[in-house]
């Protein structure tokens, strides 16, 4: 018996059970061991391989290679080289802990290949030689035919030959809630995953049924397989903030070495400084403009933006990622539990003579039936009273309480009508069931014979109306007599609730002899009564729709993706508010997708919000196609499916509850209820974290701006200088621990939501921001300077004239902190002196440190201070308060300068 050459190109969901078999070589009678030994040398065991990946030492050295560790090397090597070892220890303890921090989160995603690993079946019952037989389903290959029942794992991709009530949990690979009905007949050539009902895939759960299939594709060729090559391929984007950190980090260190350049230059050719003299200053200038508290400051803020958020139920797993969803531009996000309830809802009921509303949402038994928008009483109406009453004696599902909660046990079209009638007060424990028909994907209808009382018999069904309509010959008026189906009417309104997003189910009954006992498909096949329609649907979260509304309002576009029907999907979409609530939706199918280049999808994807019948591959396609406008995107997902958008995405966020292990290990954050709301906060919270960075950014660099602006222009002018680099790393490691950590727990300001997302592509300074920095450095940095003058003209010892510039450079840093509480806003019209008291615990600590500083025996001898008198406090003081004042005047300055533009 020959190998098959290729199984993939021969589509085999589109052929013969006959013409698969003849494709593969093999027949109905599975392979012989000796064939299948060679197969299995052929193409492998039927396993996903562990991928390569770096050693645990490759990934710790890593995380060094980025530009502002640069920076903090560079620090450590400047303060050894001065022999101030507690500081150099201090720096590069903060770099091997950021480092350390990198190495325990980078490579998590990679976590998802052995996620997806442990989907795989262990054995299966394979035909050989003619006998059934238990094999391992690593050893099953190309052409071995295998057979599944109800509650078992399918090891490989199959098509199936034999197919009894076949039903599939399929959600972790096509991303579609309601199982899948799976039959023999062959599909398009063109249907997507989710539509290939032929076909069982591996990894995927038969839930009902039994089946016998033909293997067509093992380990990577399967369908899961290819999931995994696109997690392992990839691409994981840095995010804007670290993009927009690198380049800064690379602008600061050339603006350094020029700097320290022109200082050596003009030092030893202008003032022919002595050569110890003019390093020394070089070696202050460079550590006073080195901000090495950025990166630990950075990674604190990230920190403490990571317990914030999992206050809100989004549980962060990369750090970085708290930032990036700050940025976010687009939101693609699945449908069903994240947008919807994931709870199946009757929403509309549809009799010969009326149609009824319903109130409630989810298994819930909650809600009236409604009648012209009023509540009515079920008993009062008999066409609605016969409908509900068939439908829930013909059906397997119950909903029970759980704690506070309701779910369903058995299908979930079936929970929504049990809920219905919990709703509407039928209650139909008293009638016996004496026989049933099973639900069968070939004829998509269950039936019933009940006994309602000692005289009354009855025949019901319940299923997909058009089967049901083949089968009835009258309908139900609503007094409760018999009319001549119409047809036409009903096919209307099953189209009308079509239009709605809504499944249609429907029920039928008719009266048997009070001696059956015994029911068949035969029983079924005709003069039945057509009951009535139910309209039900996975109805919008309430939350998610205002949650959807504040994203708009922010800037952010939310697409939809789904594996469910365009339908259905495009009218979720309405409701949700991700489409316009009339006109066409201009909506893309997975069929559509696959005609479509990557540049035609690129020119298309902007002005699409809803993507229906998609698959593993058109996901990672739609993101790069949105990624290539720039746009910085964010990508829910729950099944194994979605792993590998989720790895390719900016942010990949995954649904706690109902995902897979798979899914969490790739995403970056996740949700612990499995709600969009949840994104919307998370957003809310990454756009406070990003202000609050940035803020910290914008207050921490004056304080070296000012630094270094006193040692340049005391090397230009060629006098003493007024701070020496050990006061310099004095108040550089007082002011980075206490003061700026302060910012990180600012609240976030008015207004948040309603800004546009900020450019991936900026830096971390806009321009006005880096003129912000530039004036307060010359304002801190004047005043300093000021300072350290009026003290040596008043005829101070040098020691006790530097101590006062270094107060004063304290006190300015206090005063400009208040500045940058409010950054969009004039802190003189806010409370700026409440509504953080981390703030003011850091002012406290930091004057207790420059009290040591100034006071301490000790520390003078160490860094060269002295005492100060009231005096020179007083002015420290008042010039401090210059530079609130000076900068709140800048701040409204400049405001004026934006709005006349």
């Amino acid at each position: 018996m020959s190998s098959p050459s290729t199984t993939r190109e021969a589509l085999p969901f589109a052929a013969t059970g006959e013409q698969v078999l003849e494709q593969l070589g093999t027949s109905a009678d599975g392979l012989s061991s000796d064939a299948a030994a060679q197969r299995l040398r052929e193409h492998g065991p039927n396993a996903l391989p562990a991928p390569a990946r770096p050693s645990a030492l490759r990934r710790f050295i890593a995380q060094f290679d980025d530009v502002l560790v640069y920076i903090l090397l560079t620090a450590a090597v400047l303060k050894a080289f001065m022999q101030e070892w507690i500081d150099f220890a201090v720096v590069l303890a903060v770099t091997v802990i950021n480092a350390a921090v990198g190495f325990i989160q980078e490579g998590q995603a990679e976590k998802a290949l052995d996620g997806i690993r442990t989907m795989l079946s262990l054995d299966a019952q394979a035909l050989r030689d003619g006998e059934w037989a238990t094999v391992p389903a690593d050893e099953l290959v190309p052409g071995d035919v295998v057979r599944l029942r109800g509650g078992d794992r399918v090891p490989a991709d199959l098509r199936l030959l034999e197919a009894t009530n076949v039903q599939v949990e399929e959600a972790a690979l096509t991303g579609e809630s309601m199982l899948a009905s799976k039959d023999t007949a062959p599909v398009g050539a063109d249907a997507g995953v989710g539509d290939r009902s032929s076909m069982l895939f591996s990894g995927t759960i038969v839930s009902t049924g039994t089946a016998i299939g033909v293997v067509t594709a093992t380990g990577l060729d399967t369908e899961i397989g290819r999931i995994q090559q696109l997690v392992s391929e990839a691409e994981a984007l840095d995010t804007p903030l670290a993009r927009q950190l690198e380049r800064f980090g690379k602008q600061l260190s050339l603006g350094i070495l020029v700097m320290a350049g022109v200082m050596l230059v003009v030092g030893s050719v202008i003032h022919d400084f002595e050569l110890p003299e003019l390093v020394s200053a070089a070696i202050g200038f460079a550590v006073a403009a080195i901000p090495e508290g950025l990166p630990a400051l950075v990674t604190i803020t990230l920190a403490l933006g990571v317990r914030q958020m999992a206050s809100r139920n989004a549980i962060t797993r990369k750090l970085p990622s708290v930032e990036t969803l700050g940025a976010v531009t687009t939101i693609c996000s699945d449908k069903t539990g994240t947008l919807t309830q994931n709870e199946m809802t009757a929403r509309t009921v549809v009799t010969a003579s009326a149609e009824y509303g319903v109130e409630g949402l989810g298994y819930a038994p909650e809600g009236a039936v409604l009648l012209d928008g009023k509540p009515i009483a079920t008993a009062d109406y008999c066409d609605l009273r016969a409908l509900l009453e068939a439908a829930s004696a013909c059906n397997d599902a119950r909903v029970v309480q759980d704690g506070q909660q309701w779910r369903v046990v058995g299908q979930p079209t079936e929970g929504a009508v049990a809920t219905l009638a919990r709703k509407a007060q039928v209650d139909v424990s008293g009638i016996e069931r004496l026989a049933s028909v099973p639900f069968d994907s070939a004829h998509k209808f269950m039936a019933t014979l009940d006994r309602i009382a000692e005289d009354d018999v009855r025949v019901r069904s319940m299923g997909a109306p058009d089967r049901l309509l083949d089968r009835c010959t009258h309908q139900r008026g609503a007094d409760g007599q018999l009319e001549p189906l119409d047809r036409e009417f009903w096919d209307r309104q099953i189209l009308h609730l079509g239009s709605q997003g809504l499944r249609t189910l429907a029920a039928a009954e008719r009266a048997a002899a009070a001696t059956d006992t015994d029911l068949a498909i035969d029983d079924v096949e005709t003069d039945l009564v057509f009951l009535g329609l139910f309209g039900i649907i996975d109805p919008p979260r309430p939350e998610a729709v205002a949650a959807i509304a504040a994203c708009h309002a922010a800037g952010i576009r939310v697409k939809m993706i789904t594996g469910d029907h365009v339908g259905t999907a495009s009218a979720i979409a309405r409701e949700l508010g991700i489409a316009p609530p009339e006109g066409e939706i201009d909506a893309l199918t997975g069929a559509d997708l696959e005609r479509m280049s990557q540049e035609e999808l690129r020119v298309k994807v902007q002005q699409v919000d809803v993507f229906a019948r998609t698959s593993p591959e058109h996901k990672i396609r739609i993101v790069r196609a949105l990624q290539s406008h720039g746009e910085v995107v964010a990508m829910t997902g729950d099944g194994v499916n979605d792993a590998p958008a989720l790895t390719r995405a900016d942010v990949g966020v995954a649904m706690g509850i109902k995902g897979t292990e798979a899914t969490k290990e790739a995403a970056d954050i996740v949700l612990a209820d499995d709600n969009f709301a949840t994104i919307e906060r998370a957003v809310e919270e990454g756009r406070r974290i990003y202000d609050n960075i940035r803020k910290s950014v914008i207050f921490l660099l004056p304080a070296n701006g000012a630094q270094s602006l006193v040692i340049l222009i005391a090397v230009i002018a060629g006098f003493a200088l007024p701070l020496d680099p050990l006061q310099i790393l004095w108040v550089n490691l007082v002011c980075g621990v206490t003061l700026s950590l302060a910012l990180a727990y600012e609240k976030a300001e008015p207004g948040l939501m309603d800004r546009p997302p900020r450019g991936s592509s900026g830096a971390v300074l806009s321009k006005s921001s880096l003129l912000h920095v530039i004036v307060a450095s010359l304002i801190i940095g004047g005043a300093t300077l000021l300072v350290f003058f009026i003290a040596t003209s008043n005829g101070m010892e040098h020691a006790q004239a530097q101590t006062t510039a270094v107060t004063m450079l304290v006190l300015g840093q206090i005063a400009y902190l208040f500045n940058c509480r409010f950054l969009n806003s004039t802190a003189l019209t806010r409370a700026v002196f409440t509504g953080n008291h981390v703030i003011w615990i850091s002012v406290g600590s930091l004057m207790a440190c420059q009290l040591v500083f100034t006071y301490v025996p000790g520390m003078h001898a160490l860094f060269g201070s002295a005492a100060i008198g009231i005096r020179e406090w007083a002015f420290a003081a008042l010039f401090s308060l210059g530079v609130f004042l000076a900068m709140e005047g800048y701040k409204m300055w400049a405001r004026s300068r934006e709005t006349a533009r």
